[in-house]
């Protein structure tokens, strides 16, 4: 961290020493690396670029740490909830637990699902993608770092590196890959989704976002062979007992061509608390007008 420190100081004053140019020409060669890997995962998440970026630098000193080397553990994410590989760290305490990956694409997607899915983060989600001063900010106050200076250091870093540019959704340093085949992920009722496209399946969604397709498909209570259809709401993680906090007061007024399964989704909750809420046996067929429970 003071080697990073230092090189920020240095690169300001314009004061760099042999080694303060090695580890300048070490932080650009990781943006150049993994600069594109940020700007997808940007494209789906709604993360600053610039923000994945100078976390990546300042977490694993560039690529350089010994997470990083060990584990492919760019962002010093720490095992909670993790059922993946592990490695161990002295950090806050002495031999702690750390995610580790198979690569370091797995490491950013990570990166990106963990803040997506936090509770914690949530806010940060409403923040402007190229605002990333707030998010640099947000992140301190959430929690995500210790350091009191965590929020400057990230700013410093963007601004001397002039990450912010690849913030910007028709920048010219945007990977030319297809985005088309690409599905964004949103989030709604403290999860995460995609929307089905034509020929999708739970298996070809599964194998997108890194998840089992038998487990995507019962997140669904859907049958993992069932076909998917254009616009169908796909959950990444499993459905919540009640709809958000809004509808608390506010009923849903049946309409024309709607199931109870297709309010479970639009919702974003399980179909067995629908029926539950509203008392109604799982055969019971409801009708235009019906109003229902959601809360």
């Amino acid at each position: 961290m003071r080697k990073i420190l230092f090189a920020i100081i240095a690169l300001a004053f314009g004061c760099l020493t042999a080694d303060a140019q090695q580890i300048v020409k070490r932080y650009q060669d990781y943006v150049n690396q993994y600069k594109d890997i940020a700007i997808h995962e940007m494209r789906r998440y709604n993360i600053p670029a610039s923000i994945t970026l100078a976390q990546g630098i300042l977490e694993s000193g560039a690529g350089s740490s010994e997470l990083c080397r060990k584990g492919n553990n760019h962002f010093g994410i720490k095992c909670h909830g993790w059922s993946g590989r592990a490695v161990y760290h002295d950090d806050d305490e002495s031999q702690e637990c750390f995610r580790a990956y198979d690569s370091a694409k797995e490491s950013f997607e990570d990166h990106s699902r963990f803040l997506a899915t936090s509770a914690r983060y949530k806010r940060l989600f409403q923040l402007s993608r190229t605002d990333y001063k707030s998010w640099a900010y947000g992140l301190k106050e959430c929690g995500y770092a210790t350091n009191p200076q965590y929020a400057q250091k990230l700013i410093q870093l963007i601004e001397l590196y002039q990450l912010h540019q690849y913030d910007s959704p028709d920048s010219k340093h945007h990977p030319t890959m297809p985005v088309q085949d690409q599905h964004i992920i949103r989030i709604y009722n403290k999860n995460l989704y995609v929307v089905a496209q034509n020929g999708d399946t739970f298996k070809s969604i599964a194998e997108e976002v890194g998840l089992s397709y038998r487990k995507l498909a019962k997140y669904n209570e859907r049958n993992r062979n069932d076909r998917l259809v254009e616009g169908d709401i796909v959950y990444l993680k499993k459905k919540q007992k009640r709809a958000d906090k809004a509808f608390k007061k506010t009923p849903h007024v049946v309409q024309a061509g709607e199931s109870m399964y297709s309010i479970a989704q639009k919702y974003g909750i399980r179909l067995k608390s629908l029926y539950k809420k509203n008392h109604l046996n799982p055969d019971h067929q409801i009708k235009v007008g019906d109003r229902l429970k959601v809360y």
